[in-house]
């Protein structure tokens, strides 16, 4: 009796790799809603930059909410890691901060990419439909301070910040600081002027005792 491939073909067929690279169409949905917002950002749009139609669109991503939250985690991996990586490798809460300000005006001011910060610009304007979208974002920004925080307190008892100092006061300060230069970039400001912006803002920053002398704003730049 003769065999049969039907199973295997089947197979292939429903196993059929996609007919668009997913992520060359994520990186083009992540630059779109990082230029334009979440808000601004339609289907139609979404899928004449991901080269994509829109069923092969909501079945690689789902609705437009799911293919943003994808985004946004794309973003902070390829762009926003800087932060994460300046507090956990420099030695000290003043540093760390330093360190963050100073790569904020270079990854803000990319060539060939929006300015500014994504976790901002991308919730501009957004209506009651997309409160959900908004508040999303707006706790990933809070997340932000809370990190900054617990790098300031460990060093206040460390005893490397005074014990007066006002942790959260100072997060939110560095923080302010991080995302003003995300919206001069955007405003078009250029890597240079917001070199200055780092360099005076930590002319701000509590004297520390960590055995060397204040560093008056310096902004190291390895």
């Amino acid at each position: 009796m003769a065999t049969t491939n039907e199973g295997s073909e089947g197979a292939v067929r429903r196993g059929r790799p996609r007919s668009f690279d997913r992520d060359a169409a994520l990186r083009a949905a992540t630059i779109e809603f990082w230029d334009r917002g979440y808000e601004a950002v339609s289907i139609a749009d979404l899928t004449r930059v991901m080269g994509v139609k829109a069923p092969s669109l909501y079945a690689a991503f789902g609705d437009k909410k799911t293919l943003f939250e994808e985004a946004i985690e794309a973003y902070v991996r390829e762009f926003g890691g800087f932060i994460d990586r300046a507090l956990e490798e420099e030695p000290t809460a003043r540093q760390g901060v330093a360190r963050m300000l100073h790569e904020a005006a270079t990854w803000h001011t990319l060539p060939g990419y929006p300015r500014g910060c994504m976790l901002i610009s991308a919730a501009v304007n957004c209506t009651v439909q997309s409160a959900e979208v908004a508040q999303d974002l707006t706790e990933r920004r809070r997340e932000g301070v809370t990190a900054l925080e617990r790098r300031i307190a460990a060093d206040v008892e460390a005893e490397i910040l005074p014990p007066g100092t006002d942790v959260h006061g100072l997060a939110v300060y560095a923080t302010a600081v991080l995302h003003g230069m995300a919206q001069q970039a955007r405003d078009g400001a250029d890597q240079e002027t917001l070199e200055t912006v780092a360099r005076t803002a930590m002319l701000a920053w509590p004297q520390q005792n960590d055995g060397a002398a204040p560093e008056q704003g310096r902004i190291r730049a390895d």
